[in-house]
């Protein structure tokens, strides 16, 4: 028997600790034969306990190899010429990409056949056999990095009551049943690479920039930090009906939020590009990535018709009863604007989505001159010594909520310094 060394063939002249890597990129290729006892000259060298050597390897792949390879591994000793080898043949598996699991999904764990040598895979490789096996769902795809954290996830499944234990996290599809994390995990976790950009602009265009912001981590933590983001720049018009004072804010908060919700559930985050939000003196503007899906208008939305893109994230927001069912945001966003005069208006095109809000206020003198509520309250402080929470309140208009947000983010932005406690809180400029 003549032995040579191939695309599907690997000799060994004994038990290497590296040999899992020639199985993993068998299993990730075309599979092929590794012969142990045979040096790569094709020689017989023989192995003195082919039954041990058998045995020996089975364990390494059980204990290094992901997923479970050891089904499509056969173990067979021969004897050539008098002396026992071992052939293994590994046939090309069907969870791919395998990989060592102290290395984890990515090409210094992955390996695949090139020619008669092992290599480490691409990340474009890796990415094209998980979508081969998992199919088209960006969600459920197993993610490329599995070194995930879940800080603010968990705070806000504790804060909602929903239990974030392993059972729980399969349930919701963030872990597989083989105990990897899928791309929906990825996108709660702290690592989640998708980001969310904000800029304010002062006037109707964007010749002149006021403000920009980039928002990462969690999608939980990034809707936390746009929702609050965008509230700062909510102003509320105070107008009288005869004695009674009618406030209105600029934006109804129903549809803001709903318009962030969809930015958030319905965005394609296969692709890197990020979610834009815009804020200008007469509207704001959400552009998410990912047109309609195919057979759905921009009329068939507007009348609830609801095609989710990502129904599993979709499930995790409703459970956090950040959403309800599904096709009710956009008709609840036109709702909040009844009687204004003004209606949202709805864009898509084969790749992305936009949502714009109308200010409601924007004819209002007092909206179109006012200036950003950190420079508001630095301005303040430049000719008082301190300002207080109900200082704020009174000085910008906004709710109690909104400046407690705000005094909080320049407080972690070091802009202002905290005084005292409780009722006798008050703020001054860092020196």
């Amino acid at each position: 028997m003549i032995f040579m060394e191939s695309e599907t063939v690997e000799l060994k002249a004994e038990l290497v600790p590296d040999i899992c890597k020639e199985v993993i990129a068998f299993a990730n290729t075309r599979g092929g034969t590794l012969y142990i006892g045979v040096k790569d000259d094709g020689t017989v060298a023989g192995i003195p306990d082919a039954d041990a050597v058998a045995l020996r390897l089975n364990n390494m792949i059980r204990d290094s190899i992901k997923p479970d390879v050891t089904m499509f591994v056969h173990y067979e000793t021969q004897t050539v010429d008098t002396k026992q080898i071992v052939a293994v043949t590994i046939q090309k598996g069907t969870d791919r990409p395998y990989y060592l699991s102290s290395k984890g999904l990515k090409p210094s764990g992955v390996y695949v056949r090139n020619g008669t040598s092992t290599d480490p895979s691409t990340d474009t490789a890796i990415r094209k056999m998980i979508k081969e096996t998992d199919g088209d769902s960006f969600e459920e795809m197993r993610s490329l990095e599995q070194n995930l954290s879940f800080h603010s996830a968990e705070a806000e499944f504790k804060k909602c009551g929903v239990a974030f234990d392993d059972l729980k996290m399969k349930t919701l599809g963030i872990l597989t049943a083989e105990d990897l994390y899928s791309n929906l995990g990825l996108l709660l976790s702290d690592q989640c690479s998708s980001i969310m950009k904000a800029a304010t602009f002062a006037g109707t265009d964007q010749n002149i920039f006021q403000d920009r912001r980039e928002f990462n981590g969690s999608l939980l933590q990034q809707m936390e930090d746009v929702y609050a983001y965008l509230d700062l720049r909510n102003r509320t018009k105070a107008t009288f009906d005869g004695l009674y004072r009618i406030d209105t804010r600029d934006y109804p908060e129903e549809a803001l939020r709903e318009a962030l919700m969809n930015c958030l559930v319905h965005r394609d985050y296969s692709y890197r590009a990020s979610t834009l939000i815009s804020v200008y003196d007469d509207r704001m503007e959400f552009v998410s990535i990912g047109g309609l899906p195919d057979g759905i208008e921009v009329e068939d939305i507007m009348l609830g018709l609801s095609v989710c893109r990502n129904p599993k994230l979709a499930a995790v927001f409703y459970r956090l009863k950040l959403i309800e069912a599904y096709g009710t945001g956009m008709p609840k966003m036109m709702k909040a604007y009844q009687g204004s005069g003004m209606t949202p208006r709805i864009e898509a095109t084969s790749n992305a989505f936009k949502v714009t809000l109308p200010n409601r206020n924007a004819a209002s003198p007092a909206a179109s001159a006012s200036t950003e509520p950190e420079a508001a309250i630095i301005a303040y402080l430049k000719e008082q010594e301190f300002i207080t929470r109900k200082d704020v309140d009174a000085l910008l208009q906004i709710s109690q909520a909104t400046s407690n947000r705000l005094l909080k983010r320049m407080l972690r932005e070091g802009l202002i310094v905290q005084h005292g406690s409780g009722r006798k809180t008050r703020y001054a400029l860092k020196k």
